[in-house]
């Protein structure tokens, strides 16, 4: 069974940086996206960045676009993103996803539309930015 397991996250000023990880299990299927969504109070979850099995094709939303970069260590079976110049607009609860067993569906549009495919979801991280 595909779960997930977040950590990192905290509190940091304009500027500075934070890393994420995602410890992913039992994946063992040749096509699967890990994603990282966000969802601020107020405002609908978003899609931040996802990185999909397929030649590591990634996804990154433009509100981070150059900020923020998303990685895998396969060794680890664990995803990181790496944010940094962050903004207050940043501030939100951080979720890791995955989705696997899916049919073939480019990596923008897993992020962007396809969100119930996401069927393990971590616990969410806080991510605040703040002077």
């Amino acid at each position: 069974q595909l779960q997930v397991v977040e950590s990192g996250g905290g509190l940091v000023q304009p500027g500075g940086s934070l890393r994420l990880s995602c410890a992913v299990s039992g994946l063992t299927l040749d096509y699967y996206v890990i994603g990282w969504f966000r969802q601020a109070p107020g405002k609908e979850r978003e899609g931040v960045s996802c990185v999909s099995s397929v030649e590591g094709s990634t996804y990154y939303a433009d509100s981070v676009k150059g900020r923020f970069t998303i990685s895998r260590d396969n060794a680890k079976s664990t995803v990181y993103l790496q944010m940094s110049s962050l903004e207050p607009e940043d501030t939100a609860v951080y979720y890791c996803a995955a989705a696997g067993g899916v049919p073939y569906i480019p990596v923008q549009d897993m992020c962007v539309m396809y969100e119930l495919y996401f069927a393990s979801w971590g616990q969410g991280t806080q991510v605040t930015v703040s002077s």
